[in-house]
């Protein structure tokens, strides 16, 4: 089951205490990383961690769950409201709370609060696995690798070369790399409409990248960054099929 990296934001010691040990003894994909009893102390675990869920009491001293969150630039976690007063609820699904719990604390209802963020999770977890193939006559010359918050869009003329690496795939460019939890034979199906070839069983090489090609049983070809590579000698008619 999905971790959920989470923080429990609570003024009052007894139901931080409370919720704690539910959250220990019911709920054992929560894995907890701090509490805090005012809404600074949450910003800043907020800014610390890549938090997953937020368990968040509405009424605090010098501020509410409202103004927290008016703080957070980029709001990535689901949020569990957690408060005494019922009459909250319409202002908590405005601001897109995932669940609303209302105290005393339910555990049935933690429960289904903590089965539902951990399916949203899972969901976004999915999507974030998988490597979008381009559709090539929209977005011509990208394709997109997802990133720990989304996906990142790459263009292919900016790749110098893919590498195996068992079932991953590092995606080289000038300055950087990027790793992918795909095949290389999947990048070569990807972006076998532009020029990229196969010269080695664990590198796809843009053609377009390549500077300078050295003789052997197979050669190696050097790159704009400066980068060797060895060719297979059952690859190098491919390759220099490029340069007739």
């Amino acid at each position: 089951m999905t971790k959920l990296k989470t923080i429990i934001v609570e003024d009052e010691k007894i139901s931080r205490d409370i919720l704690r040990n539910y959250v220990g003894k019911y709920c054992p994909n929560i894995e907890l990383l701090g509490e805090a009893s005012n809404i600074d102390e949450a910003h800043e675990l907020i800014k610390k961690y890549d938090l997953d869920l937020v368990f968040l009491d509405v009424e605090m001293p010098f501020g509410n769950a409202f103004d927290l969150l008016e703080k957070v630039e980029n709001k990535t976690f689901e949020t569990v409201f957690v408060t005494a007063y019922d009459h909250y609820a319409i202002e908590a699904l405005n601001n897109q709370a995932t669940y609303y719990l209302l105290k005393p604390i339910s555990i049935d209802e933690l429960i289904k609060a903590v089965a539902l963020v951990t399916e949203i999770k899972e969901k976004e977890n999915e999507l974030q696995n998988q490597v979008l193939t381009p559709k090539t006559t929209v977005v011509k010359g990208k394709i997109t690798v997802p990133s720990q918050d989304g996906f990142e869009v790459i263009n292919v003329e900016e790749i110098l070369f893919c590498k195996a690496d068992d079932n991953y795939t590092e995606i080289h460019l000038a300055n950087t790399k990027r790793i992918v939890s795909k095949t290389l034979k999947h990048f070569e199906e990807v972006l076998k409409e532009y020029p990229f070839a196969r010269i080695h069983k664990s590198y796809l090489v843009n053609i377009n990248s390549i500077i300078r090609y050295k003789k052997g049983k197979g050669g190696s070809v050097e790159l704009t960054n400066g980068k060797e590579i060895l060719v297979s000698a059952s690859k190098k008619g491919n390759l220099l099929a490029y340069f007739k």
